[in-house]
């Protein structure tokens, strides 16, 4: 008889969507201190899985020119409203600056120009969504860790929070603002990258211009477009809706590692 390997990133995801079904299948019981409680251990037993089978320095895989993807589907945002982007998109980003703050010994304010002047790391890598599509693209910009090493991290620091230019009216609880945040792990991981390229020209409009995240080993809602500020700190239950993103805010894992 032929046996069946399950792939450890279809084992991981469906050991959650399994639990999540199960719980949440038959009612709305969302509100329950028991069963959120039993949510975040899951999580938190998916994020102590992933690192122990993946390790601190797995590679998510890297692909050649050939199989760039040709059409690379804009999601999410498409373009922030409001005043203060639209006049970064006439002059070309010339007057944005990209902030380094929090625990850090050394606050950093960094134009475009003074980032594409830092090492770059290009990578063709595949964007996985929660949707269910993806696709291979090219991608080009400076290592978080280096960023990172130049602001010097204090002792406190444990996790790095990306706030975005893109804001969504409809939350009226006052959280609209978008938010994601990583561990120091990924952090210093050498394909988590700030980008600002997309397959060899400026990143566009509808994918995070000026600047997006690029944290590989996870799904494409981490990714973070339109980044204006990275703040490190030792917590996040202060910040949106306390869950350490937008989207984890309102539902998503927090750890979202393939």
């Amino acid at each position: 008889m032929r046996s069946f390997r399950l792939p450890r990133r279809r084992f991981l995801t469906l050991g959650g969507a399994s639990l999540g079904a199960a719980l949440l299948g038959g009612c709305d019981v969302s509100d329950s201190p028991d069963v959120v409680s039993i949510l975040d251990s899951a999580e938190g037993l998916t994020y102590r899985a992933q690192r122990l089978l993946g390790g601190r320095h797995s590679m998510a895989r890297e692909f050649s020119a050939a199989d760039l993807s040709p059409v690379f589907k804009v999601n999410g945002t498409h373009k922030p409203e409001g005043d203060e982007y639209a006049a970064l998109v006439e002059s070309n980003f010339v007057d944005w600056r990209l902030r380094v703050d929090g625990l850090v010994a050394r606050p950093l304010d960094l134009s475009l120009e003074d980032l594409r002047n830092l090492p770059q790391r290009t990578q063709i890598t595949r964007h996985d969504c929660v949707e269910g599509w993806s696709a291979v693209g090219k991608w080009q910009g400076v290592p978080l860790s280096i960023l990172l090493q130049r602001a010097g991290l204090l002792p406190a620091a444990r996790f790095a929070v990306f706030h975005c230019a893109d804001w969504y009216e409809h939350a009226l609880d006052g959280t609209g603002q978008y938010y994601e945040s990583i561990d120091l792990i990924d952090a210093f991981h050498p394909q988590t990258i700030l980008a600002h390229s997309l397959n060899d020209a400026p990143l566009p409009v509808g994918h995070g211009a000026p600047l997006r995240l690029r944290v590989e080993r996870q799904l494409g809602y981490k990714h973070a477009k339109y980044v204006m500020r990275v703040e490190l700190t030792d917590r996040f239950d202060n910040i949106g809706r306390g869950k350490g993103g937008f989207w984890p805010d309102r539902g998503y894992e927090w750890y979202a590692g393939i």
